[in-house]
């Protein structure tokens, strides 16, 4: 079982975040590539490729090139073995992209369980190509998201495609199901649920195959996407930190929450709040490490790559990175 939140080690300062202006806003979400070069999507439908500057160089002085146009808004992203791009759009579903330009966007799944696939927000690829995505909402779309949240109700999904089928859905029923991760060893796959700030485990392997359980919860603020890292654990966006009002709310009846979801939506989009916030959990459901920084907000996607730290925002128009350091700071 995951430690007690008591339990868990003191936040501490994410290391100075240097801005990547990319000409577009909301990167939700960020990988690297095999080469080091960071991928992101923005809201007008472009997928781009930055070229962080090298260790020692200008911290400013990055590439940013348009590598596809989805034709909708893309999400989630998950670099292929092949060097291929996996694409969560929330208009147009599941998409494979070539970032190098050699074939132009390719529909993997735009439905799943007979429902047109709306709000894929993200997905992962395990070594025998089998594909797990999310669909954070069967109710809203991605401009009504936080409508889901207010209102509680759980629709979002956990899907599967394996090579030559069709896809199929694993877990139903999740509060707005967002970033999706692998085990190292691909025993489990797990998924963040936003709406309930935890991380939900459906065993892929052994004793406990085809059952699902918590990997983390109370978590400290609203997980989104994730990304695994070199030790083995997560990488968790945190969009926010805890809102106890909002889980007083939750705690009410489906009447009320949908009377103040109604009332939201007639109000201007909140500000993000809490500044950039990432956990790392490891395999075993504990918080290990929680950082918080400034002059970034509302961080949605999360990747490392050779001691540095990207992040993705669905409220920026840039994304930001960092510097982790060596052995000793880790």
């Amino acid at each position: 079982m995951p430690s007690p939140t008591a339990a868990r080690p003191a936040p501490t300062p994410l290391p100075p975040l240097h801005r990547v202006e990319l000409g577009g806003s909301g990167p939700e979400d960020v990988v690297f590539d095999a080469s080091g070069r960071l991928l992101a999507g923005v809201a007008d439908g472009r997928v781009l490729r930055i070229g962080l500057p090298g260790p020692g160089g200008p911290a400013r002085s990055a590439d940013v090139v348009e590598v596809a146009r989805t034709g909708g808004r893309p999400l989630g992203l998950e670099v292929l073995p092949d060097g291929r791009l996996l694409v969560c759009d929330a208009e147009r579903g599941l998409l494979r992209i070539d970032p190098d330009g050699r074939a132009g966007v390719e529909v993997l799944a735009d439905s799943v369980a007979g429902a047109p696939l709306r709000f894929c927000s993200n997905a992962v690829a395990a070594a025998d190509g089998t594909v797990y995505f999310t669909v954070s909402s069967r109710r809203h779309g991605l401009d009504d998201w936080l409508s889901d949240i207010v209102e509680h109700e759980p629709t979002g999904v956990l899907a599967r495609l394996a090579p030559g089928d069709e896809p199929e859905v694993l877990l139903d029923g999740l509060q707005f199901a967002n970033g999706v991760a692998l085990a190292h060893d691909e025993s489990f796959v797990t998924v963040a649920e936003t709406g309930a700030r935890r991380m939900t485990r459906l065993w892929l392997t052994g004793p406990a195959s085809g059952r699902h359980d918590t990997l983390a919860e109370n978590l400290p603020g609203f997980p989104d996407n994730m990304s695994r890292g070199p030790g083995g654990g997560f990488w968790v966006a945190l969009a926010g930190p805890p809102m106890p009002p909002l889980d007083l709310l939750h705690r009410s009846g489906p009447r009320l929450r949908r009377a103040v979801a109604a009332a939201a939506r007639r109000l201007p989009p909140p500000p993000a709040l809490g500044g950039a916030r990432v956990a790392e959990v490891d395999a075993y459901g504990r918080v290990v490490r929680e950082l918080r920084g400034r002059g970034y907000r509302m961080v949605t996607g999360v990747a490392e790559n050779a001691g540095r730290l990207a992040l993705g925002s669905l409220r920026e128009g840039a994304v930001a990175w960092c510097d982790l350091g060596g052995p000793a700071t880790r």
